[in-house]
C-alpha cells in the first residue's frame, strides 16, 4: 500500500473514531420533551443541574404533554413533561412495546384564568368558566361584567392543560368553535393582554414575574367551586394544597421504566430541596409530603 493510501485509510479511521464519540455524546445528552407548561421550569432546572454537572447535558423541547408521552413510547426521548395523567391508551400502547412507565410529581401548578386588565370581573364560579368555554355565555354581561362579547383563547388538543382543563372545567363537554387555539402559555397572556374582552388559561408560572408580581396588562381571577363557596386565587399556595383553589394539578415527569444514570440523577435534582426552591422561585408551588412518598416508591 502506497503513502497516500494509507494517508486515506487513516484519515478515514480518524473520521470514524470522531464521528463514533460524536455519537456517543449525542447518547449521553438527556432528552426531555412534552408540556408547554412545563418547558421554561425544566429548562431552567436543567440549566442549574448543568452548571453542577457539565458532564451530563441535558436538551429540553416543547410541543405540548401528548407529544412528550408519544416521544417516551417512541423512544426518542428519555424523560417525558406532561401537565396531565398519562391515558390508558397511551399506558397500553407503552406496555404493548415493553415499556412501563414510572411517573413522577416535580411541581404543583395552580391553572390560572386569566383576564384583561381593563376587565371589571373579579371572580367566577367552576360552572360560569365551564359555560364561557363551551360557548354557553357569550356576553360579559353574563357575569356582571360590560356589554362586550367575550373572546376565548386556549390550547391546542395536544397539549396537556387542553385535556386537564377540558376534564375538569367543562366536564368532559366540546370548547366552543369559537376559541382560538393558541400555540402556548406565553401566546394566551399575550392574547389576553392586547384584547379587553378576552379570557384565557395558563399555568401559574405564566402570569407572575420575576418578582412575583402579576404581569402588567392581566387579571388573575379568584375561581370558586360553587356559587356557595369562597373564590380563590391560584397564587394562594395554601389554597392550593389544600384544594381550596379548585382547579390545581401535578406537573408530572415520566420514564420508560425504572430511571437510571443521568437520567436518575436529573429527577433526583429536580424533587430535592434545591430543585423545589427553584420551583417555587418560577412561580410554581413545591411539591407535598405525600407526592415526594409517591416519587420514592417510582425511583425504586
Amino acid at each position: 500500500m502506497n503513502n497516500k493510501k494509507l494517508i486515506l485509510v487513516g484519515l478515514i479511521c480518524f473520521g470514524l473514531i470522531l464521528s463514533g464519540g460524536f455519537l456517543q455524546a449525542q447518547r449521553k445528552m438527556t432528552q426531555v420533551k412534552g408540556s408547554d407548561t412545563m418547558v421554561n421550569l425544566v429548562q431552567i432546572l436543567a440549566e442549574e443541574y448543568m452548571a453542577k454537572n457539565p458532564r451530563s447535558p441535558i436538551a429540553v423541547l416543547g410541543g405540548g404533554s401528548g407529544t412528550g408521552i408519544a416521544a417516551l413510547i417512541n423512544g426518542t426521548c428519555d424523560i417525558a413533561n406532561h401537565s396531565r395523567e398519562m391515558k390508558d391508551k397511551e399506558l397500553q400502547m407503552a406496555r404493548d412495546k415493553g415499556i412501563e412507565p414510572r411517573t413522577f410529581i416535580i411541581a404543583v401548578d395552580g391553572l390560572s384564568v386569566i383576564l384583561n386588565g381593563g376587565n371589571p370581573v373579579s371572580q367566577l364560579t367552576m360552572d360560569q368558566i365551564g359555560a364561557i368555554y363551551r360557548g354557553e355565555i357569550k356576553n360579559w354581561k353574563e357575569v356582571g361584567g360590560p356589554d362586550k362579547a367575550i373572546s376565548l383563547y386556549g390550547r391546542q388538543s395536544n397539549s396537556g392543560t387542553y385535556v386537564f382543563f377540558q376534564e375538569h372545567v367543562l366536564k368532559n363537554q366540546n370548547y366552543s368553535a369559537e376559541m382560538m387555539r393558541m400555540n402556548g402559555n406565553a401566546q394566551i397572556v399575550e392574547g389576553v393582554t392586547q384584547d379587553k374582552n378576552g379570557i384565557g388559561f395558563v399555568g401559574v408560572g405564566y402570569v407572575v414575574d420575576a418578582k412575583g408580581n402579576v404581569k402588567k396588562g392581566i387579571k388573575i381571577l379568584n375561581v370558586s367551586k360553587d356559587a356557595n363557596a369562597k373564590a380563590f386565587s391560584p397564587l394562594n399556595k395554601a389554597a392550593v394544597d389544600s384544594g381550596d383553589y379548585p382547579i390545581a394539578r401535578p406537573l408530572y415527569q415520566s420514564t420508560a421504566g425504572v430511571p437510571r444514570g443521568a437520567v436518575l440523577d436529573f429527577i433526583n435534582f429536580e424533587i430535592s430541596p434545591e430543585g423545589q426552591k427553584i420551583v417555587e422561585r418560577e412561580g410554581f408551588f413545591p411539591i407535598g409530603s405525600s407526592h415526594q412518598v409517591e416519587n420514592k416508591k417510582n425511583l425504586k
